[in-house]
């Protein structure tokens, strides 16, 4: 089973550690923000203006790639990279699991303190 399937099956902390583990990287969630801004791009494109070269691009990538986050096409000789919205979907979904339980052991807090 992929790392990405296993993501999607079941949403907890050790299904979710590399796609945290990706967006953790300053230079991966700048290719996030590039892909989101400018959509699908060759690695060329990607590193158009940067001082990273395009063999680092290609690592960061596929780290991005093995988590969920992107995918790639070729086009002539080419690839071209793209987000997986299902990826981002799945860090949303996480977060938003981890602010639910933040709001209920608030909730108990409070309630214990009124009380």
């Amino acid at each position: 089973m992929s790392r990405r399937r296993s993501l999607r099956a079941a949403v907890g902390p050790k299904e979710s550690a590399p796609l945290f583990a990706a967006l953790g990287d300053t230079t991966r969630l700048h290719l996030v923000f590039r892909l989101c801004d400018r959509g699908p791009m060759s690695i060329t494109r990607l590193t158009a203006g940067t001082k990273v070269t395009r063999q680092a691009i290609t690592k960061h990538l596929q780290v991005m790639e093995d988590a969920g986050l992107v995918n790639s096409t070729r086009q002539g000789r080419e690839s071209v990279w793209q987000l997986d919205q299902q990826g981002l979907e799945d860090a949303r979904r996480y977060l938003d699991l981890i602010s639910k339980q933040w709001d209920a052991a608030l909730g108990r807090l409070r309630k214990f303190i009124e009380d």
